[in-house]
């Protein structure tokens, strides 16, 4: 053979096994490069059709003033002046202020109003209450005192849910506040009244609240503002702390003790005895947790069940196994009547109204 057949025919084999390593290569960079991109892509897709089905199971989406904790876009504030916070010397050191899941529990002297109330300058807080029946002889003095302590400074709707319209009084607002009613129905039995709350709100909230409010709080008519209740007690979900309960074992939590409910509790759970008479969040949140609730009390209902404390007994459950993002002191609801003012109970800003239980809950 001669040198240039030798070389002619080599020449050509080298360069196919050139192009073919080149071909090759590219072949295989691509690859590499194109698998994280589809796990990615495959891992978000999961992510959002969980998301959409979760969605479609619990609770309408999520905007962008509705959102998780830590996730939220934090708020600009203007130059201020305030006292500095010292690591070394916390605030209070007579009571709890932070549970096992780092929510934060609220005490007088723990917080600075003006740095919160600039945090939530545009924000738009829904009070609802029920005035059920005679209940709605405690709307006066529930709005002048919610006029004068509750969110001073900030857009307020007040949601009267009522069956007696015409007996709604006209009270002075502030400016940027208003009042709106919702009618609804009665029912024979109080008990009825109180399992149908979270029905209602539930409604509501998917009907106009999620489109008209930021925040949602729900409270008992049956008590009065006896001090300042600003936006500190603001958080995706919040609840109170029971006055009659917030010292004790959760062995004495009056939680419903009966498998056969919705809302049972073994006796080896449980974190605090929530009070159903105030509590809230963001709109979305306070949404899935009273068609949560509500929901419950239909299985209950078609079991032949009630649980121990009607609505206040299913908040506990939900409240137990979805964690509040904040936890209010019993600062916020108390009956001076029944229970003595402890040394470490600072102010009393939400009580209870002195009444006749047999009288009011009746026609």
């Amino acid at each position: 053979m001669e040198l240039r057949d030798f070389w002619g025919k080599s020449s050509k084999s080298w360069l196919f096994l050139i192009l073919l390593f080149i071909a090759s290569f590219g072949f295989y960079s691509n690859v590499f490069n194109w698998i994280p991109r589809w796990r990615q892509r495959e891992v978000s897709q999961s992510s959002c059709e969980a998301h959409h089905l979760q969605g479609q199971r619990e609770s309408p989406p999520l905007s962008e003033g509705d959102c998780y904790p830590d996730t939220c876009r934090v708020p600009r504030v203007p130059r201020m002046l305030y006292p500095k916070a010292h690591v070394l010397q916390p605030t209070r050191v007579d009571v709890l202020l932070m549970t096992p899941w780092f929510a934060p529990i609220i005490w007088d002297g723990t917080y600075d109003s003006a740095i919160l109330d600039a945090q939530f300058r545009n924000t738009t807080i829904g009070l609802t209450v029920f005035a059920i029946k005679k209940y709605v002889v405690f709307l006066k003095l529930f709005l002048e005192t919610a006029e004068k302590y509750f969110m001073v400074g900030h857009r307020v709707i007040y949601y009267i849910l009522t069956d007696r319209p015409a007996d709604v009084p006209q009270i002075p607002l502030q400016e940027g506040r208003r009042v709106v009613i919702l009618k609804v129905r009665n029912y024979t039995r109080w008990q009825d009244v109180s399992l149908h709350r979270m029905e209602m709100i539930s409604n509501f909230s998917q009907q106009r609240f999620l489109h008209e409010v930021d925040y949602l709080v729900s409270a008992d008519v049956d008590m009065k503002f006896s001090d300042h209740v600003g936006v500190e007690i603001l958080s995706s979900l919040f609840g109170t702390l029971h006055p009659g309960f917030y010292a004790s074992d959760r062995q004495r939590f009056t939680y419903e003790r009966r498998p056969l409910s919705q809302a049972y509790i073994p006796e080896d759970e449980g974190d605090f005895y929530y009070a159903g008479g105030f509590f809230g969040g963001s709109v979305a949140e306070v949404y899935r947790l009273t068609t949560a609730c509500h929901q419950a009390m239909v299985v209950d209902k078609a079991n032949g069940i009630e649980a121990v404390w009607h609505e206040e007994s299913h908040l506990n459950k939900y409240l137990l196994y979805h964690k509040p993002t904040k936890v209010l002191s019993p600062e916020y609801v108390w009956d001076e009547r029944m229970l003595r003012k402890p040394p470490y109970l600072r102010r009393l800003r939400y009580v209870a109204v002195p009444k006749n239980h047999a009288q009011i809950r009746s026609r």
